[in-house]
């Protein structure tokens, strides 16, 4: 074989494996994890918690300020709603951990619950559909006990479970004055009223200070934060000038139609879920009634229609159409994209607020599917006819 020869026959095998390396270089998959992946992950945070910091720093929650000093963690508690212009703020000094809590509504319930907390919670009001089955077991076992309604509160039995803090909502006008005479410190949970999806969430690291689990508060709120901002990346940038779907809330209850508010923390995961929510105008940080003809002249033309309540049974489209035959016009409707939350078969009220990451994914599901390919929606599904 001569030199020339053996040179074009080095040089052709040259570009054979150059070629097939580039085949494969081409196939690879970048390094790149979307929020799909994310949502498929069931790894225990717990087991993590000793990864993170005992120390906490609020990032989104207006109602709660941290300050460490030397005689121990100052929190300062007001009410972040930013139709309230004077809010009397609530001081507490936190020396050393806490270990038995008493509970007044769901939304604080599952504050403990998304730690798994539950233990700690030695007292409840007489809440109906309670969906955590280690809450269950511990009322079964009397480990947990009831306490009575707002306004009829036992207060024997509170006294007898000796409770360090008791947990009262901010929605409550009146009914606490028998709590005030047991001396228990009574602490206000205004996380509900937080306007920003992860302050709502945020509100557990409270429970992570009053507990001394601060590590695990922190862990949990990260995967939180993580999967909420990465799924909203993910969305904007695959929206980018794109024309985004409409989206009405709501329907008529009694004497108007009801409404989330433009300013609620509902309205920013429509718009964090790529959706333009018909009534973003609206100054409400919270849910509103309108007439029902100025509601259904907005909504009527929204793409997809957010509602919830609780009902026993299957909740479809003829349901919706047998409340008022005028609901079959909506355009949502005819679609076939009503998003209903039965709050009979979902932990909506208690693990919701603390959850924003889930509830983001529900509506990206219906709204733009090709992002959570994998994902199972928790509380918001379309209905059917």
């Amino acid at each position: 074989m001569n030199v020339r020869n053996s040179y074009i026959i080095h040089l052709t095998f040259y570009i054979f494996v150059l070629s097939l390396l580039s085949c494969g270089n081409s196939t690879k998959q970048p390094a790149y994890v979307s929020a799909d992946s994310l949502f498929q992950r069931h790894d225990s945070l717990f087991a993590l918690a000793d990864q993170y910091s005992d120390t906490i720093v609020i990032k989104y929650a207006k109602g709660l300020k941290v300050e460490y000093l030397e005689d121990g963690i100052h929190v300062q508690i007001t009410n972040p709603d930013p139709s309230v212009t004077q809010s009397k703020p609530e001081e507490l000094l936190i020396t050393s951990p806490s270990s038995r809590f008493i509970c007044t509504t769901a939304l604080q319930l599952g504050n403990f619950e998304v730690l798994g907390l539950e233990d700690r919670i030695v007292g409840m009001n007489s809440l109906k559909n309670i969906f955590d089955s280690k809450i269950r077991q511990q009322m079964d076992e009397e480990k947990t006990v009831k306490i009575g309604k707002e306004g009829n509160f036992d207060l024997e039995t509170v006294i007898a479970i000796r409770p360090e803090y008791i947990f009262v909502s901010a929605s409550k006008h009146g009914g606490f004055e028998a709590l005030l005479e047991s001396g228990i410190p009574i602490i206000t949970h205004h996380g509900y009223k937080e306007t920003n999806p992860l302050g709502q969430a945020e509100w557990i690291k409270l429970i992570g200070l009053l507990t001394g689990e601060t590590r695990r508060a922190n862990a949990v709120f990260a995967d939180i934060e993580t999967k909420y901002l990465k799924l909203k990346d993910e969305v904007k940038e695959m929206m980018g000038t794109k024309v985004l779907p409409t989206v009405a809330s709501g329907r008529q209850i009694r004497d108007g139609w009801y409404i989330v508010g433009g300013q609620s923390y509902l309205a920013q995961i429509f718009e964090d879920a790529g959706a333009e929510y018909v009534m973003a105008d609206n100054d409400d940080s919270g849910g509103t009634t309108l007439d029902f003809e100025e509601a259904f002249a907005k909504s009527v033309n929204a793409d997809f229609w957010q509602i919830d309540g609780a009902y026993d049974g299957d909740y479809t489209l003829a349901t919706l159409e047998n409340e008022d035959p005028r609901y079959a016009h909506m355009n949502a409707f005819k679609r076939q994209q009503v998003l209903f939350c039965n709050l009979s078969r979902t932990p909506y009220r208690e693990l919701s607020p603390v959850e924003p990451h889930i509830l983001l994914a529900d509506f990206v599901k219906a709204f733009h599917p090709e992002l959570l390919p994998h994902y199972t929606p928790k509380y918001y599904n379309l209905i059917g006819s």
